[in-house]
């Protein structure tokens, strides 16, 4: 799990994963995607067009038959875990990085490492790699690189964050011989959060050589008048390319938030701020914006937009599916950034205008001191998947306290839903909840959709209704997404939430052989 954008902070993890305990103790629209495990490339979403599904034999009627198959112990000891990254697999490979950079080919079939290519650079997280014309591309919390595919040997390295401001926790993209990476403003190198200055800015990188090709800065490096207070942009994850030449990406907050002193409601921060909490559309050769859609101007509760896009075509239209930790999910207009419909998913408590009335200057429309959901760990976390009809939502339920002087104070409540959308109207087909926070990505296969909660319970649910029609038990924790190959479901287990629970990284198959 990334620190989620507020940089949460061991005693804040802490005390959620100790929320997550006293649950466990008391009882698409894109074209069909091929199969990773039979392609030399391998993407955290599946596809260039983000959907996470795959087909296979793993269906409705066989999921029942699934049984652990490995297991690959996780050792990495990271802030917020062992991993945070979805697997990726391309040729009967799986691909993984941990949380102190760490990368790992381990062979699908048996379980067996076949090359660990070893940083030790701690990372907030998400991270994870991409694989593409025989090399895997990743990063640290400071540089990009690219890897040699079968030996795991570093081709090339490049810095791209501008000081101790800035870090680097995405998983890349790739397109055409592009290597996409981003920065973000965090104090990972220097150990504040959220400093001044931080620039989140989009680069492009040749694939070969790892040399710079052009840069987009999400913000302006003015940042808004105040580049000693103020901060924000950047991506969390892998872009989505349409096969035309554009790429569409979510962006995160702008930041302090909700600030204090005379800074209290971003007001060190005035307008809009763009284009953080946004959806952008850009011409992948060059980085030429094409159109930006902002869902929360003057963010103030840390509800960025940062989940990437799902590409679909529905109802005469292609379209792309963003969503973020306001816990609104969107369609636009692919071709002209406008919205087709809106969603709001999970609990709200009224205060999703917060940041335009505080924009306004109109802060008697403001109430502190009540409860603000979703909050900085809520909403729509994770990345989401899709079928040719559906869309399908993790939830993550978890509220704030905003004090009069702009404390934040996390509230108890640590629950989950997995929520199917239907990708044309936008409206809700069904909503599954859970005891255990959804914080991982799902991933749709066939006719069923498995989803990993923070409990350490992998679902699969029946694609059409939301029932239930398997469980496995993971053997700690799971805060990131799955990928699916053939008959296998590998599953990232980073997190121990109960006693005995051991990190690990954990294979299910048809038949368990």
């Amino acid at each position: 799990m990334r620190s989620l954008s507020t940089r949460w902070g061991a005693a804040c993890l802490a005390a959620l994963a100790l929320l997550a305990l006293a649950a466990v103790l008391p009882g698409c629209g894109s074209s069909g995607s091929e199969d990773p495990e039979f392609t030399g490339t391998g993407y955290p979403g599946v596809d260039l067009a983000n959907t996470r599904f795959v087909e296979g034999p793993i269906k409705r009627s066989s999921a029942a038959t699934l049984e652990e198959a490995w297991s690959v112990p996780l050792t990495a000891e990271g802030t917020y875990g062992s991993m945070s990254a979805t697997p990726v697999i391309a040729n009967g490979v799986v691909y993984t990085q941990d949380l102190t950079s760490n990368v790992q080919a381990i062979d699908l079939e048996s379980g067996d490492v076949a090359w660990t290519k070893t940083y030790e650079v701690p990372d907030q997280g998400p991270n994870g790699v991409v694989v593409a014309d025989g090399m895997v591309f990743g990063a640290t919390s400071t540089d990009a690189f690219g890897l040699d595919q079968e030996t795991g040997e570093e081709v090339w390295s490049t810095k791209l964050p501008r000081g101790s401001s800035e870090a680097i926790d995405i998983a890349p993209g790739y397109e055409d011989g592009l290597v996409y990476v981003s920065t973000v403003p965090t104090g990972v190198q220097g150990g504040s959060s959220y400093p001044g200055g931080g620039v989140g800015t989009l680069y492009a990188l040749d694939a070969k050589t790892g040399k710079e090709r052009w840069h987009f800065d999400t913000v302006p490096r003015s940042l808004w008048g105040d580049p000693k207070t103020n901060s924000g942009g950047g991506l969390w994850y892998p872009p989505s390319f349409d096969g035309k030449g554009s790429m569409f990406f979510g962006t995160g907050n702008p930041a302090p938030f909700p600030g204090e002193g005379k800074s209290l409601w971003g007001a060190s921060r005035p307008g809009p701020n763009l284009y953080t909490n946004s959806m952008v559309k850009l011409d992948a050769k060059t980085g030429k914006m094409d159109w930006y859609f902002q869902l929360t101007p003057h963010d103030i509760y840390d509800w960025d937009f940062q989940n990437p896009p799902i590409l679909v075509s529905a109802g005469g239209k292609d379209l792309a599916i963003g969503s973020g930790k306001s816990g609104i999910v969107v369609a636009v207009d692919a071709k002209t950034g406008k919205p087709v419909w809106k969603r709001p998913v999970g609990t709200h408590t009224g205060h999703d205008e917060d940041g335009l009335y505080a924009m306004r200057g109109e802060y008697s429309k403001l109430k502190p001191e009540s409860e603000v959901a979703p909050g900085t760990f809520g909403g729509v976390i994770a990345p989401m998947a899709a079928n040719d009809t559906t869309v399908f939502v993790p939830v993550v339920n978890h509220p704030i306290v905003v004090t009069k002087a702009g404390e934040i104070q996390e509230g108890e409540q640590l629950t989950g839903e997995l929520v199917a959308i239907d990708i044309k109207t936008g409206k809700v087909k069904w909503g599954n909840e859970y005891p255990s926070a959804a914080f991982g990505a799902p991933t749709a296969v066939n006719d069923v959709v498995f989803v990993a909660t923070f409990d350490g319970t992998l679902h699969a649910v029946d694609a059409e209704t939301g029932g239930e029609v398997w469980q496995g038990a993971l053997p700690a924790g799971s805060n990131t997404g799955l990928a699916v190959s053939g008959d296998t479901v590998v599953v990232p287990a980073g997190l121990p939430t109960a006693e005995g629970q051991k990190a690990a990284l954990v294979a299910f198959r048809l038949g368990g052989e």
